[in-house]
């Protein structure tokens, strides 16, 4: 009969190689796009802007550079307190597919992002929609490459998640477990051959959608309140019958979507508990994470001072942490080079899975206690899901 130790050993291993064998298996299908559009396919760039100066002028510039289809860009100031739409003005009084759109005031009920880019989805004058946030730049072939992706699979909506590019640490810990969650927990081979909405998914950065599946599902306005579209959206569309998928954009987009562990922390918390921290989920997702990626470094350390106290520990037990450990490291090396992110980020990896566990316990509790979210410098009051 196994002992605790090697029953917890044993666990840890199981939890550690299941994203291994599921990531290695989603990376055959989480591809850069290659299909190309009919000719004359007409793109509406969108990019919801609120005091973003210091990013916007690149990603118009990026957008307009766009090759392969007609194209227009449809800026919309919400509030800006800052020389975001100053700069929208200069580049559109040279160019004159750039428009700059000002925001109404928001209205009860809807978060600031979906209110804008609801907006946006008005003023948009071509049958293909692709959502940008104002902080990402384009490659030249984006806009074409996601437009044949959406066109050529049916789909209502598709997504990529570009390359997440990363500063100080707290960056390279938490922000490329993006793609740990997306390809060690996600069976893209599933996502493509079922209609169910909980296999929904998108990277609320990068989203292209057809206007009259837009139309179909309810568009922003399904979404009025929500904070994490990345999840919302496409579970949206589902529902609606329109099909929705995800490619990679690695080579076709860059971000860096926060700066610093104030902005990562912030960031990361505001749409937690319409994703992992919700009551029902959270533990499994602690279980599986702290489990598969936590656990056996763990192990590994009692094991080594265990013989210290005149403990026995079990060659299992050493054997099958070293395995999970091993497997885990594995798993995020290999996101780290196919996905051009920090090494020193992947090698501290437990420490990275640590603290997304704490952001999404702490979201919980806030929520719990109805404090409001922080972002963008409004409060947004909702509960629990």
């Amino acid at each position: 009969m196994a002992t605790l130790p090697e029953a917890a050993a044993l666990l840890s291993l199981l939890l550690a190689l299941l994203p291994l064998v599921l990531g290695i298996a989603n990376l055959r299908h989480y591809r850069r796009p290659e299909a190309e559009p009919p000719p004359g396919t007409a793109v509406s760039i969108l990019i919801p802007a609120r005091d973003e100066e210091a990013t916007i002028a690149a990603a118009v510039e990026a957008a307009l550079a766009s090759r392969g289809v007609v194209l227009e860009v449809v800026v919309l100031d919400d509030q800006s307190s800052d020389r975001t739409a100053e700069i929208v003005r200069a580049i559109a009084a040279r160019d004159p597919r750039v428009r700059l759109e000002v925001a109404p005031p928001l209205p009860p009920g809807w978060s600031g992002k979906q209110h804008a880019c609801h907006v946006l989805s008005g003023l948009a004058r071509h049958p293909v929609l692709l959502f940008q946030d104002s902080d990402l730049t384009l490659a030249p072939d984006a806009a074409r490459l996601a437009s044949g992706a959406l066109l050529a699979t049916g789909a209502g909506l598709v997504s990529g998640v570009p390359r997440e590019e990363t500063g100080g640490l707290a960056e390279a810990l938490v922000i490329p477990l993006i793609h740990v969650l997306l390809l060690g927990y996600l069976p893209m081979a599933m996502m493509r051959r079922s209609e169910d909405p909980r296999f929904g998914a998108a990277c609320g950065q990068l989203i292209a959608v057809r206007r009259d599946a837009y139309r179909a599902a309810g568009g922003h306005a399904a979404i009025a309140a929500s904070l994490h579209d990345g999840v919302t959206l496409p579970r949206a569309f589902r529902r609606a019958g329109q099909g929705t998928d995800l490619f990679d954009a690695t080579g076709l987009a860059r971000c860096r979507m926060y700066r610093g562990w104030r902005e990562v922390w912030a960031g990361f918390s505001k749409n937690a508990t319409e994703g992992m921290a919700t009551p029902s989920a959270l533990p499994v997702w602690t279980l599986l994470l702290f489990g598969g990626h936590v656990a056996p470094w763990l192990l590994l350390a009692w094991a080594a001072v265990a013989p210290l106290a005149d403990s026995a520990v079990p060659d299992f037990t050493v054997a099958a942490a070293a395995a999970g450990a091993a497997a885990g490291l594995l798993f995020r090396l290999l996101l780290a080079v196919r996905f051009r992110q920090s090494i020193l980020g992947a090698l501290l990896h437990p420490l990275g899975i640590l603290l997304l566990l704490a952001i999404q316990w702490s979201a919980l509790l806030r929520a719990r206690r109805g404090r409001p979210a922080q972002w963008r410098g409004r409060a947004y009051p909702g509960g629990l899901p």
